[in-house]
């Protein structure tokens, strides 16, 4: 079965972009060689634009109902409780951030979730299936799939990388993966069950002599499990047993039993970024593309925001090839490369306070990706420019009913924002995607259709706008043009 788009990996990048292009209309294949998918937490923190992402695609409702929110973590030194705190201030939502706290979800309960929602569009993650090699020309890309050791030869007209850390994708183009690993540093990271410790906090077990060299205990949701991590001696193993001494010393409780340690790993501060996120009709998308410390939970939600960006891109290619598609192809890289230098940088400031013992090293203020955004860097002016994030904000319909902007926004399509009775509603450029129109009026009451009133100026001073003004929100939720 050939298809328009090829994608290799099936975590959350892969399947968020298969989401997106399925629901574009778009032929879409995935495939992962792994045979069973994974069953562990690994990134269990959802920010607060990858919740704006996710309502977008219509499974926010199943990552809130399955998840929980961040837990305050409660410190003990030489076993004795000395405060609690959160890694970030709890917010309110306001009328512009609806979603403004970090949320918790297993990362197998999240691709669970996405999986499903693929499912609705009649694609289904192809697993036990590696892509064996490809070769790309000016028409498209020829792949070879192996699974269950028959090999099948597809062609398509575009093949994304989201194959991880790893990624054959890359390897195969021959594109550097900068940076740097450090192998003096050990990482133990897995999921296990303490059913003695309160399941409503998170732990943080340590020396007094050294606060920062300790072993961290979060709840995962579904009441048991909690997400450890710690530094590992470099002749240690990472068992069971090995994490049970540490807990017990570092706590000094012998009641903590640790049992069903379901999924560990050994991470090393491996910190790199691709040299190119596109090569020709080959692009490269979240670890494949850019790996970060666990620090900041930020790994993988850069990676569904490289999907995000990439879908509505690869769909007006496809509907409407030439050098205008090509040029917003090209934008792909520019913009997520930037932002994944940007956040590699942010990643590898907490893990380097990490090692250093910085009390601050807990601090996650700043690593909500609401502030994400690709406005020129030469552009300085106040209020919203072209590139920003496009915030949500409440009208009133016909029937004076509330309806959010972000319900206006919802689906594959961009929206031209007119504001006042006498703006024209002319399509704004959007590249080659459907683009509705959406006409913002002062009045108290409004009748036409595609109309909303915004009686106390609420989207307009969100918008930074005056009557006759148009902005363009691209599809991916980014202010893409402001005129008149």
């Amino acid at each position: 079965m050939n298809a328009q788009v090829i994608v290799a990996g099936a975590g959350p990048t892969g399947l968020t972009l298969a989401i997106d292009l399925a629901r574009r209309g778009i032929g879409v294949r995935i495939v992962d060689q792994a045979e069973e998918f994974f069953a562990g937490s690994r990134g269990d923190g959802l920010q607060p634009r990858t919740l704006e992402v996710f309502e977008d695609m219509g499974v926010l409702d199943a990552v809130l109902a399955q998840g929980m929110p961040q837990k305050p973590l409660r410190v003990h030194l030489d076993g004795t409780f000395v405060m609690e705190r959160r890694m970030s201030a709890w917010r309110e939502p306001t009328s512009e951030v609806p979603h403004p706290n970090p949320w918790v979800l297993a990362q197998a309960d999240t691709e669970a979730i996405l999986r499903d929602r693929l499912a609705e569009f009649g694609v289904r993650v192809e697993s036990g299936t590696a892509l064996v090699e490809f070769s790309a020309d000016d028409a498209g890309v020829s792949v070879t799939l192996e699974h269950a050791g028959v090999t099948e030869t597809v062609r398509a007209d575009y093949l994304v990388g989201a194959d991880g850390g790893r990624s054959t994708v890359r390897k195969a183009l021959g594109i550097a993966f900068e940076g740097t690993t450090d192998e003096s540093i050990r990482m133990l990271l897995g999921d296990v069950c303490a059913d003695v410790l309160d399941h409503s906090v998170g732990y943080w077990f340590a020396d007094s002599a050294a606060p920062l060299d300790g072993i961290a205990l979060m709840p995962l949701n579904g009441g048991r499990k909690f997400q450890f991590a710690t530094g590992l001696q470099a002749d240690a193993e990472p068992s069971l047993e090995v994490l049970q001494d540490y807990v017990t010393r570092r706590s000094g409780r012998d009641d903590i039993v640790l049992s069903e340690m379901t999924w560990s790993t050994v991470w090393r501060p491996n910190i790199r970024l691709a040299q190119r996120f596109r090569e020709g009709r080959v692009f490269l998308a979240g670890d494949a593309a850019h790996v970060h410390p666990p620090t900041g939970g930020q790994g993988l939600n850069t990676g569904v925001q490289d999907a995000y960006n990439l879908g509505w891109k690869l769909e007006a290619a496809l509907r409407n090839p030439g050098p205008a598609s090509e040029a917003l192809l090209d934008s792909y890289e520019t913009e997520r490369r930037g932002v994944a230098a940007r956040i590699l940088g942010l990643s590898s400031e907490l893990l380097d306070k990490t090692v250093k013992g910085d009390p601050d090293a807990m601090d996650r203020e700043g690593t909500h990706q609401l502030d994400i955004g690709y406005r020129d860097s030469a552009n300085t002016a106040p209020g919203l420019q072209v590139g920003d994030r496009a915030p949500d904000s409440p009208l009133l319909d016909a029937h004076g009913k509330t309806v959010r902007l972000f319900d206006l926004f919802r689906g594959p399509h961009a929206t031209v924002l007119s504001f006042g009775p006498d703006t024209t509603t002319d399509s704004v450029e959007s590249g080659a995607v459907e683009t509705r129109a959406v006409r913002i009026l002062r009045a108290e009451s409004v009748s036409g259709q595609g109309e909303f009133a915004d009686p106390t100026g609420t989207v307009a001073r969100a918008y930074n706008a005056v009557d006759g003004a148009r902005i363009l929100v691209r599809p991916d939720g980014y202010v893409g043009f402001v005129g008149r």
